[in-house]
């Protein structure tokens, strides 16, 4: 089989997305996850552009030791410095070095000739050379570079120590058929090619980042670039999710052709990433979107109950999707707990795991009936727990109707001491958040606020995800109950401690 080698950017090109902004802790559960899903690389973040950026990949780099852990660097020896640095405690480091080819990127951009172009990628490979010997380099916008620079230009690059090539879709401007050329094109003309792995990394600005990548595969690319639910800068990347099923449900198509992702845990990283981020799934996203493997018309459920594959070209459980499943109650023990969450896929420290055994009993004493996502929930809340965070919420109470002005009292606890203070509101969360600013001297500005219902019926189980905004500071939070106002109070708390920290 020929292995389809994954190159996981969510953190890197997932997080700058607006509004997507990881802080270490997220982003190394986000690179653990990653690792147990299997990606072979994982592109940890770009280390120049910021000590925060700097220290998670160092840390993902210590900590991270199955997959090749890479970072970013334009064609500068700074750059490069930043990154090798990053990455020294790396078991199996990478240094991405890119440098925009096209027309238009050097003439507005870097307003440099071709000439010179070549020779600072060549100069920026042979530098980075000197820190370790798995180098990358993308020719930025090379689908839209002059096609013989770019042969000119992969060929240079591997003569100088380049072992992958990466050609990207920079602003999702390729055509599947016309991208597909570029890359058999390179694999014909460039006489070095098969001493490097061509890779691809494609943009959705016309909604066509996998179909180009997908086309870039059956013309010899055997480096995908993605990233999970397709996140990324203005309309995304490629969604490794649908390049992953798409080869593995399309065998006569992908013959030969095979990737290393553990399949069943790609939906439990979906919403993980999901959650972190703050960015919901759409419903209709295909394998991890809600409505994925559900069925509604009386026909298509008639065809299901008689044979699955009527209907259903991927079964949901091979991605680890389980919506049904009735789990557990408030008379559960503690050992039924812990097994079940090794059976979803979870591994927790001993400490996670009290924590969210003591979740569980207070959700049930709430609910009668738990589902397997309202497990979920519990224990992706608790695998954020080390230590008990600065702001605890101890008890709110708020008094609302038709013709009431919402007043919230809001009971705080900072270390060992309780606060509290009332204020109104345009409505009870209003009411709550203002209360809460009160209490800790602030003046908080939400930039986005959702709710969902993470499973179904009356008492289900609620999730916010908010990004607030604190004297030029903005963090993500979320928080889960059953009663959407306490859901609120605990997102809303849950930012503030990202930002007080």
């Amino acid at each position: 089989m020929d292995k389809i080698i994954i190159f996981d950017t969510t953190l890197r090109d997932g997080e700058q997305a607006p509004g997507a902004s990881l802080n270490q802790k997220e982003k190394l559960e986000v690179a653990q996850a990653l690792s147990y899903l299997g990606v072979d690389v994982i592109e940890a973040g770009f280390p120049i552009s910021s000590k925060g950026d700097f220290d998670s990949v160092n840390l993902i780099a210590k900590t991270i030791k199955g997959p090749v852990i890479c970072g970013l660097s334009r064609s500068l020896k700074k750059d490069i410095d930043a990154a090798a640095q990053a990455l020294k405690p790396a078991k199996r480091p990478r240094i991405h070095v890119f440098l925009a080819t096209s027309k238009i990127h050097m003439k507005y951009k870097l307003k440099k000739a071709e000439g010179e172009i070549l020779r600072l990628a060549v100069e920026a490979v042979s530098y980075a050379r000197k820190f370790c010997s798995d180098i990358e380099f993308s020719p930025e916008d090379a689908s839209r570079t002059e096609s013989d620079f770019l042969d000119r230009v992969v060929e240079a690059v591997i003569k100088a120590g380049a072992r992958t090539v990466n050609i990207p879709d920079t602003v999702g401007y390729a055509e599947p058929e016309e991208f597909g050329k570029i890359i058999r094109r390179i694999k014909e003309n460039v006489p070095n090619i098969n001493q490097a792995v061509i890779s691809v990394h494609c943009h959705n600005d016309l909604g066509l980042g996998v179909a180009n990548s997908l086309s870039a595969i059956k013309n010899g690319a055997r480096q995908v670039e993605c990233t999970i639910n397709g996140i990324g800068e203005r309309a995304g990347n490629a969604s490794m999710e649908e390049i992953v099923m798409s080869i593995d449900t399309r065998k006569d198509i992908y013959a030969g052709l095979k990737t290393g992702i553990v399949k069943k845990n790609i939906y439990k990283t979906s919403r993980l990433v999901s959650k972190l981020t703050g960015f919901l799934v759409a419903p209709n996203k295909a394998i991890v979107g809600g409505n994925a493997f559900r069925h509604e018309s009386g026909i298509h459920q008639d065809g299901v109950l008689k044979e699955r594959s009527t209907y259903e070209i991927i079964h949901g459980e091979d991605v680890g999707f389980q919506v049904e499943g009735l789990v557990l109650g408030k008379h559960s023990g503690r050992h039924a707990f812990s097994e079940r969450v090794k059976r979803l896929g979870f591994h927790l420290s001993e400490k996670q795991l009290n924590y969210a055994f003591e979740s569980f009993k207070e959700l049930a004493d709430k609910k009668k009936d738990i589902f397997e996502d309202d497990l979920r929930t519990i224990i992706e809340d608790q695998m954020r727990v080390i230590k008990a965070p600065l702001w605890q919420l101890l008890s709110f109470e708020v008094n609302s109707g038709t013709n009431i002005a919402p007043k919230s009292t809001v009971r705080l606890k900072k270390k060992e001491t309780s606060l509290q203070d009332s204020s109104s509101g345009d409505g009870p969360v209003d009411a709550c958040f203002k209360a809460i600013d009160k209490i800790i001297g602030i003046k908080g500005a939400l930039e986005d606020f959702r709710l969902e219902a993470v499973t179904r019926g009356k008492d289900a189980l609620g999730e916010v995800s908010l990004r607030l905004k604190v004297e030029g500071k903005v963090a993500s939070g979320r928080g889960s109950s059953t009663d959407i106002i306490e859901a609120a109070v605990k997102a809303y708390l849950d930012a503030i401690n990202k930002i007080e920290k």
